[in-house]
Formats: C-alpha cells, sequence, structure tokens
C-alpha cells in the first residue's frame, strides 16, 4: 500500500468492531447458559457516559467517565441481548443491577487464557478520566483464607495508552 491512497469509502473500522463486539456477545450468551467454565472469568471496561449504559447513580459518581467490572465468583441475572447485556453485581456489599450496551465497551479480557479485545467507543474524546478501581464482591473468604482479606476484587487493569 502506498502512502497516497483513498481513504476508504467503506468503514471498515466500524465493521471490525462490531464484529469483534458480536465475539463479547457470544461469549457472554455461553455464560448465561451454562456458567462460567473452569477458571474462566472477565474485567469488562466500558464508559459510563456512553447511550444506553443504565448503573446506579452511587456508581456513576464513583466512576465518572469508565469503569471495569469484574465477571467471576459472584453474579447474578445476567441477560444477554443482542445490543447489550444486564448484570446484578455487588459492591462493597451492595447488590447494582447494571445495563451495558455492547458499543460501550472499551475492553474485554479473559486473563485465564491471555485473551483480551479493545474498543473505540463512538464519540471518545481519548484518555478516560482517572478512576478508581473496580470492586466487584466474591463469596466470603474460604475458611482457609485463600480468598481475599476484605471479601472483594479490586482490579486494576492497564490497557496502555491509546494511539
Amino acid at each position: 500500500m502506498s502512502e497516497d491512497m483513498p481513504d476508504s469509502l467503506i468503514p471498515y473500522d466500524e465493521i471490525v468492531q462490531e464484529a469483534l463486539r458480536a465475539v463479547v456477545g457470544r461469549v457472554l450468551r455461553e455464560i448465561e447458559r451454562g456458567g462460567l467454565p473452569g477458571e474462566h472469568h472477565f474485567y469488562i471496561t466500558f464508559k459510563t457516559t456512553a447511550s444506553g449504559v443504565d448503573i446506579p447513580d452511587h456508581l456513576r459518581e464513583r466512576f465518572p467517565d469508565e469503569m471495569t467490572i469484574v465477571i467471576q465468583n459472584k453474579f447474578w441475572d445476567l441477560t444477554v441481548g443482542d445490543d447489550s447485556f444486564s448484570i446484578g453485581l455487588s459492591f462493597n456489599q451492595i447488590p447494582a443491577n447494571l445495563h451495558v450496551p455492547y458499543a460501550a465497551i472499551t475492553a474485554f479480557v479473559d486473563p485465564s487464557v491471555d485473551f483480551g479485545l479493545q474498543f473505540q467507543v463512538e464519540g471518545d474524546p481519548g484518555e478516560p478520566a482517572p478512576h478508581e478501581d473496580a470492586e466487584n464482591d466474591h463469596p466470603e473468604p474460604a475458611s482457609d483464607g485463600v480468598d481475599g482479606e476484605d471479601g472483594s476484587n479490586v482490579v486494576t487493569v492497564d490497557f496502555g495508552q491509546k494511539k
């Protein structure tokens, strides 16, 4: 390809983003049907201000731009649609229902198999504003103390700089 090639009139980037978001939907639909297999778990980062995102006000205040949720040990009511998913999670022992359109997702990671996808969100001005780490609670710590002492997952995911 040469540098003087014209811009494409076919929106390839949008088509690819849409196809990769369909991967997220398909994976979540499998989990909806049969639960998480083996050691699989997901970090899903999304824009909290994107159109169609519905999260409790206390979470929106805490994560005004972007947040990362963990789908691993303690979640309920996972409902997967063609354009979005809904899920129940708890944050600091407070249950919350979240509704997230796939178009709001900026990253999907399954660290158990070193798999990850990054997405552009329409209207995203670039770098996200700093935010607190995600804190989904997980089941009560095992009696052997193997789980986290405070009973919550605290996750920091660094996806690097956007170019």
